[in-house]
């Protein structure tokens, strides 16, 4: 008999431990594999820890133990899912980030391996029949037989069965042991072709930075470059030193929609060598991906944030592109960040990692100014271009608009109107999908709220629906107020939508696009919108943050930021960092080719410094001034952050409790550590349970660390609550 120790797949503190399982089945079963196990008087999926060997019978070990043990049901998997480099990463991130080893098992995996019960119903490797020529001898066969022998072997004696044609003729030569069937796995994504390009002369300042990037002796490097700086090239260059090494290379971007743009330039370099991973594959398509990248079959990895966990060996190199973007955390259970987990697999294969940015989070230029990272800048356009021309529109003056709109001040439009007059293109940016912020009757003031999250419910036109864009609830929008019946309903705030709507409204001739989630959601949208834009199929591009990063649209020389206040209402202490970061971005769409570039942008806070900075592009003073309001406010970097949180369906319970929690580490006096708190999250109840935190500042995690793996170790004895731990959360 076999004792295995196997983690169960719930993903929750007071379930992450290994429980003891019988196994008496003859498939072969070690630590890495998955077993299906009963689990609370259901099957689920475990994955095995330990495991040891005994001539003790279960009534013996039941005893020694002290419980019943139960016996796995099957054996999912024929070997380890993970190797042991992932499995020490897996290890390393579970204690970083406090996190149950089955969530960042689960993160790490894709649907078909993931130790979990949907991985059940995952897509499983696909096949192709092929005949394969086993003798050419044509003795004894009709012409007909000989025909399709003769095909067969000029086939390279390899030809898929559904081109022979006909059933009959090719039986007879399988009968006669002229040819064979063979199933050869076959990949289901198609990654495009494209013509391989000649190797660019670099500039002076990209030289330099390649070199500087091979020579140094840190781990890290901020690559900072002004937006169409060519830090893409850079990468490209540095990729090439990389494979001759012979060693991998791992290119991370923030965003799906950068995914195709990014695969194109790293096809055309490096031809065959590419594999991609992202959430936009199919579960077959990124099943397919995985298995290849584990058998070694290509050099690079283009993907988001979830492909810093390729099984990719022998990483030479890692980069993120765009760094400084949020999507790079992840936002639910494990809550790593994928900047910390590259550093993580680099020190493991002794490889560099490259954090690219025009506008870099202000804790990776602290730590480049500090030494920690190697750092280095290009601080010019790619041709020497100049920076698009900026303006600032005051929205809170009714002398910036006329009456054509109430949205786009008359200064907008008026170049709107000149970019369409000169056959060139223009994006919009609103940072907002959906059609209005939210509906409320003007009755009785009554808001259509989310019944799960308590936040306000979004329309959308398109599908005339309200939907949460927290946890995704829908329902179709109501023609009267639920409260009183009353048919005088208000739609208040804009999105993508109802720009667009404005825009053809203006411009009944231009060509208008949308690029935002809702978009994505349908397979291949985002691609697609993409090169027709590129195009130069649409005058108009409409978007959210999707279309502010990344992109190289040569004929645009017009950027609109819409409303620049969104990301400046955040309750955040990052709100002017993305500010500041999304306007810059944005800004640097425009002008990127021959052509001189300009940007407006329209605010009800036109003074504030981060508006004024980012029209300026002036990183250099945005950062000084951002350091200086974090030092007074004690934030990172200056900081560290760690949020914990209580969920109880009794709302009594979560409050005691934290408050409870709060009191004690105060109590310890902890150096340098404070506490911040109890308060109710942004969303306080969702799905019947209460949530409460707080949050926990301090210089180094010495004291406090050891503390927080106690604290969860005692927790897991309540059953009534479970506690998630945020290790630098974003939106504080």
């Amino acid at each position: 008999m076999k004792l295995l120790e196997v983690l169960i797949e719930r993903k929750v503190q007071s379930l992450n431990r290994p429980f003891s399982y019988a196994y008496f089945g003859t498939k072969d079963v070690g630590v890495g594999f998955r077993v299906l196990i009963p689990f609370a008087n259901k099957k689920i999926v475990g994955y095995v820890v330990s495991i040891s060997e005994t001539n003790k019978s279960l009534e013996d070990i039941q005893k020694e133990l002290g419980f019943k043990v139960s016996s796995v049901i099957d054996v999912i998997d024929e070997k380890p899912l993970l190797n042991d480099e992932l499995m020490r990463l897996a290890n390393e991130i579970k204690d970083h980030y406090c996190a149950p080893l089955i969530s960042v098992l689960q993160a790490m995996l894709p649907t078909s391996l993931k130790p979990s019960s949907a991985s059940l119903k995952g897509p499983k490797i696909a096949y192709d029949t092929y005949v394969k020529l086993l003798s050419d001898d044509e003795s004894g066969l009709t012409p007909k037989q000989i025909e399709l022998l003769r095909r067969i072997k000029s086939a390279d004696g390899l030809m898929l069965k559904k081109d022979c044609k006909s059933p009959s003729i090719l039986d007879k030569l399988v009968a006669s042991n002229r040819v064979d069937f063979v199933k050869v796995e076959k990949t289901r994504l198609e990654i495009p072709e494209y013509k391989k390009e000649k190797v660019k002369i670099l500039t002076k300042d990209q030289q330099n930075a390649v070199n500087s990037i091979l020579n140094t002796d840190k781990t890290v490097t901020l690559l900072q470059g002004v937006t169409g700086s060519g830090k893409t090239e850079v990468y490209l260059s540095l990729s090439e030193q990389i494979l001759k090494q012979g060693r991998n290379v791992l290119m991370l971007v923030p965003e799906i929609s950068l995914t195709p743009v990014m695969v194109e330039y790293f096809q055309r370099r490096f031809s065959g060598n590419v594999a991609i991973l992202h959430s936009e594959l199919t579960p077959a398509e990124k099943y397919d991906e995985y298995r290849r990248i584990s058998r070694g079959e290509c050099k690079i990895i283009v993907g988001a944030r979830s492909a810093v966990f390729a099984p990719l060996d022998n990483i030479g190199l890692i980069i993120l592109d765009e760094e400084h973007v949020e999507s790079y955390k992840q936002d639910v259970l494990p809550y790593y960040h994928a900047r910390e987990v590259a550093i993580m697999r680099a020190a493991h294969f002794n490889s560099k990692v490259i954090l690219g940015s025009a506008t870099p989070s202000l804790e990776t230029k602290a730590r480049a100014m500090k030494g920690v990272y190697h750092y280095v800048n290009l601080p010019n356009r790619i041709n020497q271009q100049e920076l698009p021309k900026t303006t600032i529109i005051d929205l809170s003056k009714a002398s910036s608009f006329s009456r054509e709109s109430m949205m786009f001040s008359s200064y907008l439009i008026r170049e709107l109107q000149g970019v369409l007059d000169r056959k060139e293109q223009a994006i919009l940016l609103i940072n907002r999908r959906g059609y209005s912020g939210y509906i409320t009757c003007r009755n009785c003031g009554h808001i259509f709220m989310c019944p799960n999250c308590g936040i306000a419910l979004t329309y959308h036109k398109e599908d005339n629906m309200l939907k949460c864009h927290h946890c995704g609830y829908v329902e179709d929008k109501s023609d009267e107020c639920p409260e009183c019946g009353s048919k005088y309903l208000s739609k208040s705030g804009f999105g993508t939508e109802r720009i667009v709507d404005e825009v053809k409204k203006i411009f009944p001739n231009a060509r208008v696009l949308r690029l935002d989630s809702d978009v994505g959601e349908v397979r291949n949208n985002i691609q697609k919108t993409i090169e027709v834009f590129s195009n130069q199929e649409a005058d108009i591009l409409v978007g959210t943050q999707m279309i502010a990063k990344g992109h190289d649209f040569p004929n645009v020389t017009l950027v609109g930021v819409v409303l620049a206040d969104i990301g400046l209402s955040l309750p955040s202490f990052r709100s002017s960092e993305r500010a500041f970061e999304l306007i810059t971005q944005a800004v640097g769409r425009s002008g990127r080719a021959n052509k001189t570039g300009q940007a407006i942008i329209q605010t009800f806070n036109p003074y504030h410094y981060a508006i004024q900075l980012a029209a300026k592009q002036n990183y250099e003073t945005f950062f000084k001034k951002e350091m200086s309001v974090r030092k007074v406010q004690q934030y990172p970097p200056y900081t560290y952050l760690t949020s914990l949180e209580i969920i109880s369906k009794n709302e009594e319970v979560a409050v005691e409790l934290i408050h409870k929690i709060a009191e004690d580490i105060i109590s310890k006096e902890f150096e340098n550590v404070t506490v911040l708190g109890p308060v109710s999250p942004y969303i306080a109840h969702e799905n019947n349970s209460y949530h409460r935190l707080i949050l926990i500042k301090y210089k180094n995690s010495d004291k406090i660390k050891p503390y927080l793996d106690r604290l969860l170790e005692t927790l897991k004895s309540k059953s009534q609550i479970d506690v998630k731990v945020n290790v630098d959360p974003y939106n504080f």
